[in-house]
Parts: structure tokens; sequence; C-alpha cells
């Protein structure tokens, strides 16, 4: 006679399975017993209010406001160019290093911190200077142009 071809181990294995088949055989029929059919259109709509929260019921249509396309603005505002600012503004130099050649100027009006280099100058500035100057955009920043102490 031959031993069984079955092994404790083998035997455990197909329990497991058939334990994870019945399992999921459950699960579908369960969830084929509580499935819903779909929703109607209304129940699925949602509504903004006027405070742009959403809700289930739909807005009032008297309360409905119609705007022109003329008056809607997207983007950045166009430039008008009646509304140029004076190019030469003033400021305090906060910053100076003689020995490396560059600083930084606080602009009066806008309160920023503009970089300035010593190729920029017309003559010699320190600490707490009162500058005039011009912006240039650089690659990192703003620059200042033409500095001369006021």
């Amino acid at each position: 006679m031959s031993k069984s071809q079955e092994t404790f181990g083998k035997k455990e294995k197909e329990k497991k399975r058939a334990k994870q088949r019945q399992d999921k055989a459950e699960k579908m029929e369960e969830r084929r017993q509580n499935a819903k059919k779909g929703k109607t259109l209304d129940e699925m709509m949602a509504y903004l209010d006027e405070n742009g929260n959403i809700s289930s019921t739909p807005p009032d249509p008297k309360k409905k406001k119609t705007f022109k396309v003329e008056d809607m603005q997207i983007g950045a505002p166009k430039h008008i160019p009646g509304e140029e600012e004076d190019p030469i503004r003033t400021g305090t130099v906060t910053f100076f290093n003689d020995a490396k050649g560059f600083g930084f100027i606080k602009d009066s009006q806008t309160q920023e911190s503009v970089f300035i280099h010593v190729n920029q100058l017309s003559e010699r500035i320190a600490e707490n200077d009162k500058v005039s100057f011009e912006v240039q955009m650089g690659p990192k920043g703003p620059n200042a142009v033409n500095v001369k102490k006021v």
C-alpha cells in the first residue's frame, strides 16, 4: 500500500481556498441584494448658491443677475499708456559692500528692496544715503540703474 498523496499542508491550503471562494460568493450575493437602480437626474443634480456653496435646491430665478460681456475682465488688466509712473525713484541705501561692489536700496515708494551694482553708480555711496535711481528688471529681479545721491 502506498501513502496518500494529500498531506496535511495541502488539505489546509485547499480548505483555505474553498473558504475564500465561499466568502467571495457571499459578498457578491449581498451586493446584488443591496444594489439600487441608478438615481434619477433630479437626485444627481447639484446647484451653486450665490456664495458658491453646493446645494440640492435650485436657485431662485428672481435673484438672477445678468452681466455684460464687456464688463468682464479675465487675466491681467490692459496697460493704458496714460498710467505710466515716474521712472525715476528715490530710496535709501540699506546695505552696500565696497569690497564686493554690490548692495541694496529700499524704494521709498513701494518699500521693495532693489539690487544695486557698482557699475551703475555715478558717484560713491554708503549705507543710509538717500539716492535717486531707475528700476530695470534683471534675470533675478529688479536692478537699480543710473544711481545718484540726492
